[in-house]
């Protein structure tokens, strides 16, 4: 399997598709009333006025990012602000906090939305094309320097393409180098390696593992690689479709493996956020934490003294060599005013152009597109960029490869329940399964 040069080519097909390929026909039509029922909503921004009548009419542009955000909104803002430079059309930026964009897409789509947002591929793309939320635009496509590769990525089960990549990254467990080279640890490859070095960790009275889940989705980000580490890429993939069962043996021996990992995790993981948890790596109460590579945005001044390794192997049958690797881009609202506008925006933000201005001056995505700028990546995002491209399978994380009414109304509790009492193993799965078997049919 090739590996990317630093970010300098694309993920191979075979990987990046591997998710989407999997998916079939969406077995669901809209998103849990939860979501429908929030009383909070993604106002797009604007009146009617001024966002129809063609391609040179002003974009609205929703952005999954608020300001204040860090460089996570600094570069869509760049990006926004590039585009309007060379095209001359107005960006009308819609720009909302991340979980309340994630908690109400929905209700934003079906109402009165921005013409392009920000969005992920795989299988929460696949389900907005198929509810008809999102426009068809196989027309932008091919785009220079996003290679086949990211063209599966962005395709729905219709064959059409409904997305455009701008950058992806994966997780892994990541630590600072000075801590592990002032104690003598070692990055470990096994589960025997990592609960020698957790103890050890201990003794030297540091927390082993990081550990935040106060905003619900970053346990699933542990439920996933424990899921591959255990049962492999190929189980993992049909749980996420629904095609098996959540209180089999197999998904029980995922909790049953997590609930004796959790002594070396911080204790109290709902009442703290990610980038608390961040802290706490940064400041050395904790040796580890498996998170994306977003990390650095919480704690910049430490990513030259951060490294990462990929979470180790539990089952020598299975291995280590699937990881989370998210795809971010952006979609074209089926209900947005100014389709033409909208598609002519999005051929501009799969560019290099587009992701050499979202990096300019901020810590950089890696691109997706092979013409981008990689002199500007760290030492870690070259790492990650290599990484992925070893990768024999990619997942794009929980809530992307599966229903997203089962991700935030069944497994985000489910998960938190289990964190509060890992003894009840049976009692969650018992739940989950039950609680699918209504939503998948």
């Amino acid at each position: 399997m090739n590996r990317p040069n630093v970010g300098s080519q694309p993920i191979p097909a075979s990987v990046l598709g591997m998710a989407a390929s999997r998916r079939n026909v969406l077995r669901g039509g809209l998103l849990g009333s939860a979501m429908l029922g929030s009383s909070t909503f993604l106002a797009a921004c604007g009146g009617d006025g001024g966002s129809g009548g063609g391609a040179s009419a002003a974009v609205k542009f929703g952005m999954n990012e608020a300001s204040g955000a860090g460089p996570a909104y600094e570069r869509l803002a760049q990006i926004a602000k590039a585009y309007e430079k060379k095209s001359g059309i107005k960006v009308e930026r819609n720009e909302v906090d991340h979980n309340t964009f994630q908690e109400n897409i929905n209700t934003y789509l079906q109402g009165n939305p921005d013409d392009v947002f920000t969005w992920f591929a795989g299988f929460r793309m696949n389900q907005f094309a198929e509810q008809g939320l999102i426009t068809d635009v196989s027309d932008v496509w091919p785009i220079d320097g996003l290679a086949d590769s990211f063209k599966t990525a962005s395709t729905a089960s219709d064959g059409k393409q409904y997305f455009v990549p701008v950058g992806y990254y994966p997780w892994a467990m990541f630590y600072k180098k000075s801590v592990f080279e002032k104690n003598g640890y070692a990055p470990p490859t096994t589960l025997d390696e990592l609960m020698t070095l957790s103890k050890k960790m201990q003794s030297d009275d540091i927390t082993p593992i990081a550990f935040a889940d106060k905003d619900g989705w970053p346990a699933m980000g542990t439920f996933d690689i424990l899921n591959m580490r255990i049962n492999g890429f190929d189980f993992h993939m049909s749980l996420m479709a629904g095609d098996e069962e959540w209180d089999s043996t197999e998904v029980k021996q995922v909790f049953d493996t997590w609930a004796s990992l959790l002594p070396l995790h911080q204790a109290d993981p709902l009442g703290r956020t990610w980038q608390e948890a961040a802290t706490s790596l940064s400041t050395g109460e904790c040796g580890m934490y498996l998170l994306g590579t977003f990390v650095v945005d919480a704690i910049p001044d430490d990513e030259d003294d951060l490294d990462f390794f990929t979470f180790p192997e539990l089952d020598s049958a299975i291995g280590a060599t699937a990881l989370d690797a998210p795809i971010d881009g952006f979609c074209l609202s089926a209900a947005g005013k100014n389709q033409d506008g909208g598609k002519e925006m999005l051929k501009y933000l799969g560019t290099a152009e587009a992701a050499d201005a979202a990096n300019k001056g901020t810590t950089p995505l890696i691109a997706a597109n092979s013409g981008a700028d990689t002199s500007v990546y760290s030492a870690l995002q070259q790492k990650s960029a290599e990484v992925v491209g070893e990768a024999e399978n990619i997942a794009q994380f929980l809530d992307r490869d599966t229903r997203s009414d089962f991700a935030s109304t069944v497994i985000i509790p489910s998960l938190q329940k289990f964190l509060e009492d890992p003894s009840d193993i049976d009692g969650v799965t018992k739940s989950i399964q039950e609680q699918k078997e209504s939503i998948f049919v």
